[in-house]
């Protein structure tokens, strides 16, 4: 088993047959974290602490030049050969690839759920980052209130486009739950909870979206996901 990749020198494996994860318990880093216990997928965690800038470590920087969470490295990926991956929309399709799961076979639903992932990449993690970090952090002492009600309305609208398509499927796409869920489940968890933005945006109007966040927590392995590196 080939672990000579340099983030090893710094975050020893002590299962070297397992996929490898790299992750904090931030909304990006616990899609893997959960897309990993929900697919049963074999892996080993590791933390890497944000706050102390350890995804900046060169090691980690030789796994993800761009020093973000979260990061895998499978020693066994496409053709028996080490892979190593960054950005946390490409990790679940490749984990959904890899496991079979929580990703349609079928190539109209495949892209169309890749679709969802993509428009929560682009749109809802960035929007409500910024939002939290007006609303909660740094820029609520800015006296200038303009850049977080920007943010505010357009978190709002986003979910608005969540809770019509949530208006008649249980899931984002359908009956069947998938990485488009996995992909947003803890974004907007933590946008009502963490960011504490539920009465900014509006929350209760999105019964829809409440409903979904409801019975996507409840998921076992959700639960066991959103824990993976928290402790």
């Amino acid at each position: 088993m080939s672990m000579n990749h340099p983030v090893f020198t710094r975050w020893p494996a002590q299962y070297p047959d397992r996929l490898q994860l790299f992750s904090a318990p931030t909304p990006n880093g616990v899609k893997v974290g959960i897309m990993l216990e929900e697919s049963g997928l074999a892996y080993e965690p590791h933390r890497i602490d944000i706050m102390a800038n350890e995804s900046h470590d060169p090691a980690f920087l030789a796994l993800n030049p761009n020093g973000k969470i979260p990061a895998i490295y499978d020693p066994q990926g496409p053709g028996g050969k080490p892979l190593a991956l960054f950005e946390s929309g490409a990790i679940l399709i490749y984990l959904a690839d890899k496991s079979g799961q929580f990703l349609s076979p079928d190539p109209a639903t495949r892209y169309e759920t890749i679709q969802w992932v993509m428009w929560q990449m682009g749109g809802v993690g960035p929007m409500f980052g910024q939002l939290g970090f007006f609303h909660k952090f740094a820029g609520r002492d800015y006296a200038d209130k303009r850049p977080r009600d920007r943010y505010a309305a357009e978190s709002a609208r986003l979910l608005g486009v969540l809770d019509d398509r949530l208006a008649a499927r249980p899931w984002v796409m359908g009956d069947d739950y998938s990485i488009a869920d996995i992909s947003l489940l803890g974004w907007v968890r933590n946008l009502i909870g963490f960011y504490g933005a539920a009465d900014i945006v509006g929350f209760e109007r999105f019964a829809h979206v409440q409903r979904w966040l409801d019975a996507g927590l409840a998921r076992p392995g959700v639960r066991r996901g959103l824990e993976v590196t928290a402790g």
